[in-house]
């Protein structure tokens, strides 16, 4: 006599059948673990000079360079979509980029030129986050002050507090440094608070890793060509290590972050899972330049659904703890969400 029922289950095993659950819309929704929604979503912008400007990244299908004034009306229409934040990324003039960097703290540059106009029309209706790093302003391309061909830690992170300040006065909600220096999450939390700026925000870019799929967003800046063949893994992580995520992502929060990121996205999903269970901060995690291209040139080949495979990817870091995402499809996906 069989030990096994005709389902193949272990005689005497109760009939479930997992399957069930799945058969209807409903059952499907009644179950679902994870739900995505606009509030997940965070919208990068990329800024250049001019009026009425627009400028197509080549690497990035779908995603444009605008002008402070296309910016007030791209966050206008994040507003009524409902997206809580935006971060704004500037494309610097060539012959502002120095090796000193000096752009960076100039309270009339791009980056604070565009929050003072957002901030003027739409106030506390989105959040604006901007990025703390010096690359966007370095003719070498580099996130940091670069003394004999080394990135130094200790001066860089003076500038840090510099550019974190000129931007909490343009009106900037959330200081992101996104550079990896050591200690710059506690300086730029001191020097904010010593300025009067005690809310003003910090989310750090705390396991960000030299990775190959920041190439489309060096282009978007314009910091590809000043990189030349050079790399960062003298301070951003080593893609093959985890534990030092953890490391990272403590000290960041001692000194100060309330919240951290994870860049990139999709390949360091168990970075993200690991870095939530361990701390319960709250947890975000960057969907970077090379993730979206790659998903939208797939699309337009035919080889991929662009939309299920947009909402799937969200999803998945939703699924693996991420509180919110910084996507480039944050646009695309609200509007179905």
């Amino acid at each position: 006599m069989s030990d096994r029922s005709p389902e193949g289950f272990p005689a005497g095993y109760p009939h479930t059948r997992l399957r069930r659950v799945r058969r209807h819309d409903w059952s499907r929704r009644l179950v679902r673990q994870e739900t995505l929604s606009v509030n997940d979503l965070i919208w990068p912008l990329f800024i250049r000079e001019g009026s009425n400007e627009r400028e197509p990244i080549v690497s990035m299908p779908g995603v444009e360079r605008l002008s402070v004034d296309l910016i007030v009306d791209a966050v206008g229409e994040a507003v009524k979509l409902g997206i809580p934040a935006v971060a704004l990324f500037p494309a610097t003039d060539a012959k502002l980029k120095t090796p000193g960097c000096e752009e960076a703290i100039n309270p009339e540059n791009l980056v604070c030129r565009a929050v003072r106009a957002v901030k003027e029309k739409y106030a506390d209706a989105i959040g604006v986050i901007c990025d703390v790093a010096l690359d966007p302003y370095s003719s070498h391309g580099q996130d940091g002050l670069v003394r004999d061909g080394y990135v130094v830690n200790d001066e860089t992170v003076e500038m840090l507090c510099q550019q974190a300040i000129v931007q909490a006065e343009a009106g900037c909600d959330v200081i992101a440094p996104s550079d990896m220096m050591d200690g710059r999450v506690g300086a730029v939390r001191q020097a904010l608070d010593g300025s009067g700026f005690l809310d003003v925000q910090i989310m750090a870019y705390a396991a960000k890793y030299a990775s190959a799929f920041y190439g489309p967003f060096r282009e978007a800046v314009g910091s590809a060509g000043n990189l030349g063949s050079g790399d960062k893994r003298t301070y951003q992580m080593d893609p093959a290590n985890g534990d030092e995520a953890l490391r990272e992502v403590a000290l960041d929060l001692a000194e100060g972050a309330d919240s951290v990121m994870v860049k990139p996205g999709m390949p360091y999903l168990d970075i993200v899972r690991r870095v939530k269970e361990t701390f319960a901060a709250p947890t975000f995690v960057y969907q970077v330049s090379g993730e979206y291209a790659m998903l939208v040139a797939a699309a337009q080949n035919g080889w991929l659904d662009r939309e299920r495979v947009m909402l799937e990817s969200l999803t998945a870091f939703k699924r693996a703890g991420a509180d919110g995402v910084l996507t480039y499809f944050a646009r695309d996906a609200a509007r179905l969400l």
